[in-house]
């Protein structure tokens, strides 16, 4: 038996529906809403915003979902792709208007989450106040443009088919998040041997639980990354606060030349790796609480 999940974060956790999944979250405080959005990876869940959840739900209504294929949310054997991601965003946005009615609200996400977001806010541009995107995907390279077919995505159908096999798709996951394997990739995200070891030990609880390998094996091969994102991107017309680290892996984003001329989006460079919330809280809190007030209509 796999070891059970306990929650990633405090507050009520809930489940909701879309396109034919159950998917969870949890909500947490009292006040406007705050959407946070988990990054995608082998071993992701709610718990890679703890540290942004329990500050906020001390002065805002904070969700946090799980994604589908990941955490407490159902993670059938099936296609996971940027429009089922995004659609889940779209599902709880709704649930957040019937919690809190007539209220704006504000949306984080993490690396390529922040392709979901960035999507469902062109999609329904009333639907959140402000964007933040921290660590986003799509901006690596000079002159990599991603605008390709509308709803296309990157995927690599003879790589999945090589993952999945007839029989051993499970086995290479189980390969993929052994928990040094864990660790090592944490290590890369950081670019430091300093993690958070909470969050490293509930990856390894969270990539135990059946089903784990489907999601994942997608977006190994691609398949969860947009190929259209740039135009997207380009789309939005709501406040967008952009952040990225200067360590580990995930540190090239000269591509942000194609928005960071625009007046609505705002960038900030910090001293850390792809997740900055986790290393330098108070000074993340800081910028992200005056990107905010500075984004409120006078």
């Amino acid at each position: 038996m796999p070891p059970a999940l306990p929650a990633a974060v405090s507050g009520e956790r809930f489940t909701f529906q879309c396109r034919g999944m159950t998917l969870s979250a949890y909500v947490a405080g009292q006040g406007a809403p705050l959407l946070l959005v988990h990054s995608v990876n082998a071993a992701a869940s709610a718990a890679e915003v703890r540290p942004l959840h329990e500050h906020y739900k001390a002065s805002r209504t904070v969700f946090s979902i799980d994604l589908p294929g990941y955490g407490f949310s159902e993670r059938p054997d099936r296609v996971y792709n940027p429009r089922l991601m995004t659609d889940a965003l779209h599902a709880i946005r709704e649930l957040i208007r019937q919690r809190c009615p007539d209220q704006p609200c504000d949306a984080l996400a993490v690396s390529l989450s922040c392709e979901f977001l960035a999507r469902a806010a062109a999609e329904a541009p009333d639907a959140f106040a402000t964007l933040a995107l921290v660590s986003p995907t799509g901006f690596s390279g000079l002159g990599k443009q991603r605008r390709g077919k509308a709803g296309s995505t990157l995927e690599m159908a003879w790589l999945l088919a090589l993952l999945r096999g007839p029989g051993w798709g499970a086995a290479v996951f189980r390969g993929l998040t052994r928990p040094g394997v864990i660790r090592f990739f944490l290590q890369k995200t950081w670019g430091s041997k300093q993690i958070d070891e909470a969050l490293w030990a509930y990856d390894v609880i969270t990539t135990r639980q059946p089903g784990a390998e489907y999601a994942p094996l997608q977006f190994i091969s691609g398949g969860l990354f947009s190929a259209d994102i740039h135009p997207v991107y380009e789309a939005l017309t709501q406040p967008v606060w952009m952040s990225h680290g200067t360590r580990g892996d995930f540190t090239d984003y000269r591509g942000k030349s194609i928005v960071e001329s625009r007046p609505n989006w705002r960038i900030s460079v910090m001293p850390t790796g792809a997740m900055p919330y986790f290393e330098i809280q108070e000074a993340f809190i800081r910028e992200y609480d005056d990107f905010l007030a500075s984004a409120k209509p006078r």
